[in-house]
């Protein structure tokens, strides 16, 4: 089996997967703090939970945007499932080519999700992550990663306004029904809601526009969007096509395939090297 990790500023998802086939995933909060038996424990505690068994598990895979969390997680994984994991990072093969100014700038997990999109739909597309922040990457229909936007997301701006003002109280993230608001938390909602539901479809707009003209204006552009609050924003929005939320589980399972060493198993003292991007 593959244990995958996504690991992301506010949550982490594990996945479990056997000959390609998602079994099982689960998300949890993402906490620096941890060591690497409490992470160890709690992987233990999911297992049991799912009737698992951590012996089976053969290989480990991490993508993460924290870095402070990776040695603990690599600590955590040698420890308890004796392997060394493979790392989504510069070097790993993707099948992407990677267009940006600096590649190694960009977040393992725009990549991650990135591999599974062009996997899945094909290109040109334009992906939409709504997480910590809300991610917009465009890819073509020959693979190549050209880049995006990164936005605040829907929780940070609305902790903003909690914090950054005096009299603005923390407010559920649920849809007001109208824009036209005649109470506080009503009007916030409305604010951060539809304002991140505009944002959406001008940036899509205006993305659309850029890959046709670097793809030519016969394709079609499809927009997939993924993370906690996709579903939300998808529903009002009429430019997204496809919501996929376990896009970057699936990624990281191609990426696996493409860069997997031989099973702990077979070959304990196995060390993997990477390889170059593409």
């Amino acid at each position: 089996m593959l244990l995958a990790f996504d690991i992301g500023n506010s949550n982490t998802v594990l996945g479990v997967f056997r000959e390609g086939e998602l079994l099982t995933n689960w998300r949890i909060e993402t906490d620096s703090h941890k060591s690497a038996d409490e992470y160890g424990m709690l992987v233990s505690q999911l297992f049991a939970y799912d009737k698992l068994n951590m012996d089976d598990v053969d290989d480990i895979i991490i993508s993460t945007v924290v870095p402070s969390v990776l040695y603990t997680l690599e600590h955590m994984s040698m420890k308890y499932f004796g392997c060394r994991p493979i790392v989504v990072e510069s070097g790993v093969k993707t099948g992407l080519v990677i267009k940006y100014d600096n590649p190694k700038q960009v977040g393992a997990d725009r990549i991650v999700n990135a591999v599974a999109a062009v996997n899945k739909f094909g290109g040109p597309l334009i992906i939409i992550d709504f997480g910590t922040a809300t991610t917009f990457c465009a890819v073509t229909d020959k693979a190549e990663y050209l880049g995006g936007t990164i936005a605040p997301g829907l929780k940070i701006s609305s902790e903003a306004l909690f914090e950054k003002t005096a009299k603005l109280p923390k407010v559920e993230l649920d849809e007001p029904g109208h824009t036209i608001c005649r109470n506080t938390v009503e009007s916030m909602q409305s604010g951060l809601i539809y304002g991140h539901m505009g944002l959406v479809e001008f940036m899509v707009r205006e993305m659309k526009k850029e890959l046709q003209e670097i793809c030519g204006k016969d394709k079609t552009v499809k927009v997939v969007a993924t993370g906690g609050l996709a579903s939300m924003i998808a529903g009002g929005v009429d430019c997204i096509d496809v919501v996929d939320k376990m896009l970057t589980l699936e990624g990281l399972e191609i990426i696996y395939q493409k860069n997997k060493k031989p099973c702990r198993h077979e070959q304990k003292d196995f060390e993997w090297n990477s390889e170059e991007i593409g």
